[in-house]
């Protein structure tokens, strides 16, 4: 009684549930912990297999040999014939006895989901199957994949799928016949990416000399072929076609290219003296042999600038340093480098920019459009002048700018020329209101009041009044102009036969004719 009273009151007194501390672990992990301690027992149990160890079938053979995978198949094949003998003699009791085969599994077999055996693939089927084995029909693509790769197109047939992007090989035309009929079609199909294709593949299958005479009656394949040679820097075989079709220029045209590719400018200097005497038109070998000459003088100029640049007994090399070298550039940079660096020079000398003007005769607007460009960025506004400056026969000078005032002002003003340089070149603008527009532009005043007092636009010369500076020198001179304008009188004056002339007089030649 005592005893039952005492398990009474623990049963009242105690609880399932524990008090908080902070050694306590959470729920969830400590579950975690405890499940991973689980599979990892688990998986200690089923390696456990003594993997190590070399199996042995009933026979004594190795398991996974050769030799023995050869006498399974064969006795599997037996059984599975006796098996099926003996279960309609024994019905149910076939299932008591497993196949010796059997043996060769075990439980990390089961686990791990590996089948030693391959002969069946559940212990379900180990149970039914008495050794024979099945395998899966091997899964064919379907028939329309093939189409593709079938020898039964036609030429036409094969440049409509190769337009639609479809794979089609073209192996099959072995003939020469074939070959042009497909290539034929391609052409007729005027899409330029399957004539390419086919032009490689007969580039690949034929003869040099069978396709260069097959191509030269074919124009448009042969275009598509020479294009594609230049784009993959195929030189040499383009070559051998020009000089198949006696294509002269063309030959020496692509053989001129080839400098682009050497580095070396000694190398590059003799590659273009040898293509001065290639068959180039007359035209194009003066051009030939300008380039030649140009080159030759970049190798002088460059030497003796850079001994002077890295002497420093230039000024002007040491205030602007050069950015880069004047070897390969074109003949405008030349001359603007010259006029820059060597402008004072005399005619005599390789880098002096007259001496370039009359060895390659650059026209006299190219000319000043560059030196003007190269003296403006130098702010010599006295050689700008001596530039512009002409003088006739008789000894009078004149400004004048082959490339017109108003392009001489752009220039000028982009190098940031004073107001008073700009107003003098605006000036000289002939047309009224491109003068007018340039002097407001740039802040010219004198050059606006001057052209609106010759337009007699008192209008908008009273209107620009407010556009300067209160007191200046530019107000007083409206003021009086405005004021000479209104003293000005009109008088007509009719002669005998009718006619009238209008004259501007002031008030003192009016008191004359009165």
């Amino acid at each position: 009684m005592s005893r039952a009273r005492a398990d009474e009151e623990e049963y009242w007194h105690s609880s399932k549930f524990r008090a908080f501390t902070f050694d306590d672990e959470d729920d969830e992990l400590s579950q975690l912990k405890e499940s991973k301690r689980t599979v990892n027992s688990l998986r200690d149990i089923v390696d456990d297999d003594d993997d190590d160890l070399e199996r042995v079938s009933w026979s004594g053979e190795p398991v996974g040999s050769i030799s023995w995978s050869i006498k399974e198949t064969a006795s599997g094949s037996t059984s599975s014939l006796e098996g099926r003998d003996s279960s309609l003699q024994k019905g149910s009791s076939s299932y008591a006895a497993l196949p010796k085969q059997g043996s060769s599994y075990s439980l990390s077999s089961l686990f791990k989901g590996r089948n030693k055996l391959s002969s069946f693939q559940s212990l379900s089927d180990a149970l039914t199957d008495t050794g024979v084995k099945n395998f899966a029909p091997e899964l064919r693509r379907p028939r329309a994949e093939y189409k593709d790769y079938s020898s039964d197109w036609s030429p036409k047939d094969t440049v409509r799928r190769m337009q639609r992007g479809k794979v089609c090989s073209l192996e099959r035309f072995r003939s020469l016949q074939d070959k042009l009929v497909l290539l034929d079609e391609a052409v007729a199909g005027h899409d330029g990416n399957v004539i390419t294709a086919v032009l490689i593949f007969l580039k690949r299958t034929l003869r040099r000399e069978i396709l260069f005479r097959e191509l030269e009656v074919r124009q448009v394949a042969l275009c598509h072929l020479i294009h594609f040679l230049r784009e993959m820097g195929e030189q040499k075989f383009l070559l051998d076609l020009l000089r198949f079709l006696d294509r002269t220029e063309e030959v020496a045209l692509s053989q001129y290219r080839e400098h682009l590719n050497i580095q070396d400018v000694e190398k590059r200097r003799e590659f273009l003296k040898g293509c001065i005497g290639l068959p180039f038109s007359a035209e194009d070998t003066s051009h030939i042999q300008d380039h030649y000459t140009l080159l030759e003088r970049q190798i002088i100029i460059e030497a003796n600038d850079r001994q002077l640049e890295m002497a420093g007994q230039s000024e002007l090399f040491r205030k602007y340093p050069r950015k880069a070298s004047i070897l390969n550039m074109p003949l405008v940079t030349t001359l603007f480098y010259s006029c820059f660096y060597h402008y004072t020079e005399a005619e005599g000398m390789f880098s002096s920019p007259t001496n370039l003007k009359k060895t390659f005769k650059i026209p006299d607007k190219q000319y000043v459009l560059t030196a003007l460009a190269a003296r403006a960025k130098l702010r010599a506004w006295g050689d700008v002048d001596a530039l512009l400056t002409t003088k006739n026969w008789l000894g009078y000078t004149k400004k004048k700018a082959p490339i017109g005032f108003h392009r001489v002002v752009e220039i000028l003003q982009r190098n940031n020329a004073p107001v008073q340089v700009l107003q003098e070149y605006v000036r000289l603008v002939e047309d009224a209101d491109t003068r007018l527009n340039l002097a407001t532009k740039y802040k010219c005043h004198d050059v606006v009041i001057e052209t609106y007092r010759d337009l007699k636009d008192r209008i908008q010369l009273t209107a620009y009044k407010d556009k300067v500076e209160r007191g200046s020198a530019e107000e007083e001179k409206i003021h009086s102009i405005l004021s000479n304008m209104e003293e000005t009188h009109i008088v007509s004056i009719r002669e005998g036969n009718g006619s009238a002339e209008e004259r501007l007089l002031n008030p003192q030649q009016l008191s004359h004719l009165s």
